[in-house]
Formats: C-alpha cells, sequence, structure tokens
C-alpha cells in the first residue's frame, strides 16, 4: 500500500532534478530498496519502500545546503505522509538531519544510498561496465582505497552496516545481489 503513485513520484522527482546522474541514482536507489523490501518479508510494501528509494535525494540537485530539509518542505506540500517524508529524510541522519533511522526499510536505505554509488564507480571501470560479473572482493579492494569515490562515505556506509546489524560484506553482497535484479541502463522513466 503506498499513498503516491510511482508515476506521481517520477513528476515529482523531476520538477527538482534535470541531471541524468541524480535521476540514475534515483533509480537506482528506487530498485535496491524494492528487493531488500522483497528479500526482507515486506513484499506488501515493496511499492513504498521504492518510493523511499525514488524520492530520498528530492532536493539535492537544487538545494544541496539544505538536503533532507528543504524536502521535508516539499513533500509536506505536496501532501505527502509523514511516513514517507521521515522515511526519506532520515537517510541524512547525523549529517544534515537528526532524524534518526528507526525502521528497518530507513536503515536499509542509510546503509546502500552511499554504498550504490562506490559499487556503480566499481562496476563502470570493469571491461563489461557490468555488476552482473562483479564480486564482493572488487568492491573490497577499491573500498580500502579511500581515494577511489571518494565522495562515497566508507563511514556511513558503515553505520549504516552496523545499523542492521550486518558485517559490511553482507551488506556488500546484498546490494550487488540486488543491483543485478534490475541494473538501470536508462536515464529515462520505464514506458
Amino acid at each position: 500500500m503506498t499513498e503516491i503513485t510511482r508515476e506521481q513520484a517520477w513528476d515529482l522527482l523531476t520538477q527538482y532534478n534535470k541531471e541524468a546522474f541524480h535521476l540514475k541514482h534515483a533509480q537506482t536507489v528506487e530498485g535496491v530498496m524494492r528487493w531488500f523490501a522483497q528479500e526482507l518479508g515486506y513484499g506488501d510494501e515493496v511499492d513504498f519502500w521504492g518510493i523511499v528509494g525514488l524520492l530520498h535525494d528530492l532536493d539535492f540537485e537544487q538545494f544541496s545546503e539544505r538536503h533532507c530539509i528543504k524536502s521535508q518542505e516539499i513533500m509536506r506540500e505536496a501532501g505527502l505522509s509523514e511516513r514517507l517524508i521521515h522515511a526519506t529524510a532520515s537517510h541524512g541522519y547525523a549529517l544534515t538531519v537528526d532524524i534518526k533511522p528507526e525502521h528497518e526499510m530507513e536503515k536499509i536505505l542509510y546503509a546502500v544510498d552511499e554504498l550504490t554509488g562506490l559499487i556503480g564507480a566499481v562496476a563502470i571501470m570493469r571491461p563489461s561496465k557490468s555488476v552482473q560479473d562483479l564480486e564482493l572482493k572488487s568492491v573490497k579492494k577499491k573500498y580500502k582505497d579511500r581515494r577511489f569515490a571518494a565522495g562515497c562515505s566508507r563511514e556511513v556506509i558503515e553505520r549504516g552496516a552496523q545499523m542492521l546489524g550486518y558485517e559490511l560484506d553482507k551488506l556488500i553482497t546484498q546490494t550487488i545481489l540486488a543491483l543485478r535484479s534490475f541494473e538501470v541502463r536508462s536515464f529515462q522513466e520505464p514506458a
């Protein structure tokens, strides 16, 4: 059950985001969140988890200095629920907001947001440019190099894994599997 359709969420997202990179990231996190919802037994909430992933960086492109703050205002003006607002804003915990991830879904978002960027950066360096043949050891090798994908906070990824009670290897492996399940290639809304 969800309060906003995927089409409505996409329309809202594209009002505030135009760059292909940001749209692809939103779709990537959406897909990962949907995969985790299914895997963790929240099948009836797959659409909601996906929309949380799609809208999590709603304000980042235009309001990066107020990230996870401005998005709350935008979503309230759009009449979206406090549940959705809390879920999306919680990924900025200890960075820009004091909204702690509470639900398992919020902890997943917190953990995978940065990690999807790092895994994506590793994947595009491979001859296949794909996660389909990407293994844990390749990600871990690049993960250790703090200069590689330096914008992807290892501290946030590790804090997210701890919130979930996951070993880092488990979080990385599951996120790779999630990415393999859909692998975003298009920057456009699916037909």
